[in-house]
C-alpha cells in the first residue's frame, strides 16, 4: 500500500480531506501529497483539483495516534485461550514465560503479533515502540522475525525496536553479547530491567546499557518495576548517568512504579531532575496502587506517553490495544472529568511522543507525515468517554481502515 505520485493533469495533490474538524473546533481542508500532509486550506476555499477527494462531514481529525510500550514478540492473540497462570514476582513470571517458549516455538506473526498490529491500527494508531525480549531462549531469534514484521508493515504502521533484557543482563550470561549484536541488527535502542531486583546489582546492568547506547549512537528505554527506595535510588542513578553521557533526550524509563511510593516534596525534586535530564515516562496506567502520579508529573513538566503493555501474553490476559481505550484508563484512575483535562489526555499519544520519541506526525499541519485518524464526534473529550474507533484512518497518505460507509461526495478509490 503506497501513496500515489501519479497525479492526474492539473492536480494538486493526491488526496483532498473535505469538512474535517481540527480539535480546537474549526473546519479545515486537508491535502496530502505523497506521504506528507501538504496544506491546510479554509474550509470552501476554491482549489484545483485533487487527485481523491474523500468528504469527511466534519468528523474530528487527529494526528495517527501512538502506543510507546508494547511487546509484539510476547503476544498470543493468534493462539487458543490460555488461562492466566503467571506467579506473583517479576522473575516468576520471566520463568513461566521461557518455559512456555521451550515448550512452543511458533513464528511470531502467527502467534499473535500480525493479530496485534492489525488491532492497533483499527483503533488508530499508526506508530508505536515495542520491545522484543533477548536472552538465552530466544537469543536473536525474536528479534529477527520483529525486523522482518516491520519492514513488512512498514507502510502501515512507524515501529521502534528496544532489545530488551528480559531476564536481566548480568544473570543471563550472553545477554550483554546479545544486546550488542542486537543493535548491530537495527534494533533501535536498547533496553534495560530493575538492575536490583532482578540482577541484585544497581550499577552493573546500568554499566552494559548506557555503555552501549554510547557505542551504537542509540537511545534506551528501561523498565523498572522496583519500588521504594531501590527503585527512587535508580531513577536518581539513570539520571545522574544521562546527565553523565550527554544522553539527554534519548532517555525512557518506563512504568516507573518507584514515583507511587514518593511523598510530594521527593517527588518533585525528582521530577525536576527528569525534566533537566530529558528523561521521559511512559506508563501502561495500570490498576494497582503502583501508577505514577500521572497528572502531577505532567503538571511538574515532565515528559509522559502513554502504552498498551502486555496484550493477551503470560503477562496479562487482557486486550486492550486501543490508545483511546487507554487514554479514558487515565480519566478513570485519576478522575479526570472536564473537557480540559480530558483533551489535554491526548497529548501522551500524540504529541508528547512525536517530540520525545519521533513517533508519529503528533499534529495535523503542513509538511507533517500524513498519519491521520477522523472520528465521529463534536469534540475530543467525546472520542475519549465513548472509547470511539475512528471512522477513517490514512497511514503515510493511504486510507489504510474506511468505516464510513457510502458518502455522498467521495470519489471512489480506482480499481
Amino acid at each position: 500500500m503506497t501513496a500515489r505520485s501519479d497525479l492526474p493533469g492539473g492536480a494538486s495533490c493526491d488526496l483532498r480531506l473535505l469538512h474535517a474538524t481540527t480539535i480546537a473546533g474549526g473546519q479545515v481542508t486537508i491535502d496530502i501529497r505523497g506521504e506528507r500532509v501538504a496544506a491546510l486550506h479554509a474550509p470552501d476555499r476554491p482549489l484545483p483539483p485533487a487527485g481523491r477527494e474523500i468528504d469527511l462531514g466534519g468528523a474530528l481529525v487527529l494526528p495517527g495516534l501512538s502506543d510507546s510500550h508494547v511487546h509484539l514478540d510476547k503476544c498470543m492473540l493468534g493462539l487458543d485461550w490460555r488461562p492466566h497462570r503467571a506467579q506473583g514476582s517479576v522473575r516468576a513470571i520471566i520463568e513461566d514465560e521461557k518455559a512456555v517458549r521451550r515448550a512452543r516455538r511458533i513464528p511470531l506473526a502467527s502467534q499473535g503479533a500480525e493479530a496485534l498490529l492489525e488491532r492497533m491500527l483499527r483503533g488508530g494508531t499508526t506508530s508505536l515502540r515495542t520491545h522484543v525480549d533477548i536472552d538465552d531462549v530466544t537469543r536473536l531469534d525474536h528479534l529477527a522475525q520483529i525486523l522482518d514484521l516491520r519492514a513488512r508493515w512498514s507502510d502501515r504502521m512507524q515501529i521502534q525496536i528496544v532489545a530488551f533484557p528480559q531476564s536481566g543482563i548480568l544473570r543471563c550470561a550472553p545477554v550483554a553479547g546479545y544486546l550488542d549484536e542486537a543493535l548491530r541488527m537495527g534494533a533501535d535502542l536498547v533496553g534495560g530491567l530493575d538492575p536490583v531486583g532482578i540482577d541484585g546489582d544497581r550499577d552493573g546492568p546500568l554499566d552494559t546499557v548506557f555503555g552501549l547506547a554510547e557505542r551504537h549512537g542509540r537511545g534506551i528505554d528501561i523498565h523498572l518495576h522496583d519500588g521504594g527506595e531501590a527503585g527512587l535510588d535508580e531513577i536518581d542513578a539513570i539520571v545522574a548517568r544521562t546527565k553523565a553521557s550527554g544522553l539527554g533526550g534519548q532517555v525512557t524509563i518506563s512504568h516507573a512504579f518507584a514515583l507511587a511510593d514518593a511523598d510530594d516534596l521527593r517527588l518533585g525534586r525528582i521530577a525536576e531532575a527528569l525534566r533537566e535530564a530529558g528523561i521521559t515516562l511512559v506508563s501502561s496506567v495500570p490498576g494497582t496502587r503502583r501508577c505514577p502520579p500521572i497528572p502531577r508529573l505532567r503538571d511538574l513538566g515532565v515528559a509522559v506517553c502513554f502504552g498498551t503493555d502486555n496484550v493477551r501474553d503470560c503477562w496479562n490476559p487482557s486486550t486492550v490495544t486501543g490508545m483511546i481505550d487507554r487514554v479514558l484508563l487515565a480519566a478513570y484512575r485519576f478522575d479526570l472529568r472536564s473537557d480540559a483535562d480530558l483533551t489535554a489526555l491526548l497529548d501522551p499519544v500524540t504529541a508528547v511522543p512525536a517530540r520525545v520519541a519521533g513517533l508519529g506526525p503528533g499534529t495535523v499541519a503542513s509538511g507533517v507525515r500524513a498519519d491521520l485518524v477522523a472520528f465521529d464526534a463534536a469534540c475530543a473529550p467525546q472520542i475519549i468517554v465513548e472509547r470511539q474507533e475512528p471512522v477513517l484512518v490514512l497511514a503515510k497518505g493511504v486510507v489504510a481502515i474506511d468505516r464510513r460507509g457510502p458518502v455522498a461526495g467521495t470519489t471512489p478509490l480506482p480499481a
